[in-house]
């Protein structure tokens, strides 16, 4: 048995978040489930260090979180969150940005088409991200993210501005290209189907004070 991707023990954020006992495991589809204010975005944004808990352990595979550098953690550990960014310029354009950021060579436009097609992105690749709408900005961003091929992709709400038939397609294409890509998955759902469908390790969250 492999060690767990992320373990969180007595892990407390702000004094109104505590996440007692966490425990995410490598080579499994993980889905964070709970009502909403018990903190499951939060808990996303601990795991890449994009904020910081006021007391507790998190380690990642087995090394205390705050060892490692918060910049090579995000890239390695990569939060899609449900307020994506993206620049005033043209989808393209943001994946040339990104990678530039991130001193990756560019890919061809034949591997961006075909990442923006798994994440059922049906806009030309000339298009000023500016005039998306508020879900197609974030399957683009979902789009940059994967194509990067991070070692853990962490999505919050995939699929919340898609209907039943596109949220499937949309997940059964994100979690093969990751099973693929040896990419470890995180993701936060309220779609009780989709968590049904997809779902091989379960965290139930339930807000504690």
């Amino acid at each position: 048995m492999s060690e767990p991707l992320f373990q969180a023990s007595n892990l407390i954020y702000k004094d109104f978040l505590t996440y007692s006992s966490v425990k995410i495991e490598q080579g499994m589809i993980n889905f964070i489930v709970g009502e909403s204010g018990c903190g499951k975005s939060t808990f996303l944004k601990l795991l890449n260090q994009s904020i910081n808990p006021a007391s507790g352990e998190l380690l990642y595979k087995g090394t205390p979180i705050e060892d490692y550098d918060p910049i090579a953690l995000r890239r390695e550990v990569s939060l899609v969150s449900q307020e994506p960014f993206l620049f005033d310029e043209s989808i393209i354009d943001n994946f040339k940005t990104f990678y530039s950021l991130r001193k990756k060579t560019m890919p061809s436009s034949d591997y961006v088409k075909y990442i923006m097609d798994l994440c059922c992105v049906n806009v030309p690749l000339d298009q000023s991200a500016s005039t998306l709408s508020g879900g197609e900005r974030q399957r683009v961003y979902t789009s940059i993210f994967l194509s990067l091929c991070p070692k853990v992709i962490l999505l919050d709400e995939p699929t919340a501005a898609l209907d039943e038939k596109n949220s499937h397609s949309i997940m059964e294409n994100i979690t093969n290209f990751c099973k693929e890509k040896n990419i470890d998955i995180v993701i936060v759902s309220h779609n009780k189907t989709i968590v049904e469908d997809f779902c091989e390790n379960k965290i139930e969250m339930i807000k504690e004070v």
